[in-house]
């Protein structure tokens, strides 16, 4: 039996007067979704080894509204989007992390029109900067060596510009980190973005996630890094598609990190 994760919430913090320093805001898939509940624990896991001092919203977390805008339904985005920023506001809440890159995006570029401003970090920067002030020790461990490729996901790569933050973590892994041919500001989309996660592939000659798994599998990696949940799922399925997936991994930055130092 592993011991207990300490996952304290706002309500908790807010009942002893206290503030934390930083909001981690899980996200669906990372409460739900049994993979992706594993990217959390470990972040977890984390966040506890650097001694940060973090709270999450438990139950009074709602969806962020991303699918629904995407999909275009504006007016359950703005209802699910208020409810948030009340809740938000109410703890007066200043900075969030987040591990999903589309809460990451709607929290940080669409809650400010509709009143909720707030720092908004994505996982992969928060660690990097735990590393740069030395709160957060990485090593090679067992990935050293290992050819490694990232798949930029949308929403943190092109949307935010955000490309160097996850392949710093991993060269800190050691790993021999090697590009596919599409990546950075010409990467391919996992095919999970704009509420296409929830609905059936439609009629074409090839699934894009299984398009974008052959890409990776090309340069011949040990692992896939991503630094989302849907494209977790997405190029997990693109490896079993392949039948690759005796050969082929597909880990999130911050499970990489947690293995390696066998938190």
């Amino acid at each position: 039996m592993s011991e207990a994760i300490k996952v304290p919430t706002m309500a908790e913090y807010m009942a002893q007067g206290k503030k934390p320093e930083v909001l981690f805001w899980v996200g669906c898939a990372g409460s739900f979704d049994d993979r992706a509940k594993k990217i959390t624990k470990a972040f977890v896991k984390l966040l506890n080894k650097a001694n940060i001092d973090f709270a999450v919203l438990g139950t009074e977390e709602s969806c962020t509204g991303d699918p629904a805008k995407r999909a275009g339904n504006e007016f359950l985005f703005q209802m699910q989007a208020m409810t948030n920023i009340e809740v938000l506001n109410g703890y007066e809440i200043k900075k969030i992390v987040t591990a999903c890159p589309h809460c990451f995006n709607t929290i940080k570029n669409e809650y400010p029109g509709l009143g909720g401003t707030y720092e908004v970090v994505h996982h992969t920067q928060f660690l990097k900067s735990l590393v740069e002030e030395g709160r957060l020790k990485i090593e090679g461990g067992k990935f050293k060596g290992k050819r490694i490729t990232f798949h930029d996901p949308c929403y943190l790569g092109r949307a935010n510009g955000e490309y160097e933050a996850p392949r710093e973590l991993l060269r800190k892994l050691e790993v021999e980190l090697i590009e596919m041919k599409r990546c950075k500001t010409r990467g391919l989309c996992c095919g999970a973005g704009g509420a296409q996660m929830f609905k059936e592939p439609e009629t074409g000659d090839k699934d894009i996630n299984v398009e974008r798994t052959e890409e990776a599998l090309e340069i011949a990696p040990k692992i896939i890094a991503a630094g989302c949940p849907f494209c977790n799922t997405m190029l997990t399925d693109g490896v079993k598609a392949k039948h690759a997936e005796d050969n082929v991994q597909v880990l999130d930055v911050a499970e990489m990190i947690a293995n390696a130092e066998d938190l």
